[in-house]
């Protein structure tokens, strides 16, 4: 049976508001300490680049925000599933800045938005094909759970002579 939150091994012992809310800031500095020499260059033939790793958070935020949006709205919702290798086709040329406005202001919208949601949401059931059934709280872990696996990768490409980040 496949996991309900894959991204759960990323989680820390901090709150997931926190981890989620700290998210911005943290890529902001990592962006700044990996340069602008180096946030476009792929870390490894067919990697992706930095700057394509927050088109990604970019990406997967509007995505997370129309799920936590449909799961409070409708009742028994399934989700839809992407395909993020063909959402990431269309990164070429946009820059490591577009990408962390966009993620910052999508993210400030869901923090509204979970910071809103009433106390008995996270109960709420919401089904993933792939995964199974799951909570409206489930998939603010998965949103948390994610910004530290790419937060993880982007330390790696941050470069030794840098303050640590």
């Amino acid at each position: 049976m496949p996991e309900l939150n894959p991204y759960a091994k990323f989680l820390d012992s901090r709150p997931v508001p926190e981890i989620i809310a700290s998210t911005p800031a943290i890529l902001e500095a990592l962006a700044e300490s990996i340069g602008p020499d180096r946030i476009a260059l792929p870390p490894a033939p067919g990697k992706w680049t930095p700057a394509e790793i927050l088109c990604h958070l970019a990406d997967t935020e509007v995505a997370f925000g129309f799920r936590l949006r449909q799961t409070l709205a409708e009742d028994h919702h399934i989700l839809q599933p992407f395909d993020q290798d063909k959402w990431a086709a269309t990164y070429h040329g946009v820059t490591a800045r577009q990408a962390l406005n966009a993620f910052t202001a999508m993210r400030e919208w869901n923090l509204i938005l979970i910071r809103k949601a009433p106390q008995s949401s996270a109960k709420k059931p919401v089904t993933h094909p792939e995964r199974g059934t799951m909570t409206f709280s489930t998939l603010i872990e998965t949103m948390a759970g994610h910004d530290l696996n790419h937060i993880a990768q982007l330390q790696k490409l941050v470069p030794i002579t840098s303050a640590k980040v």
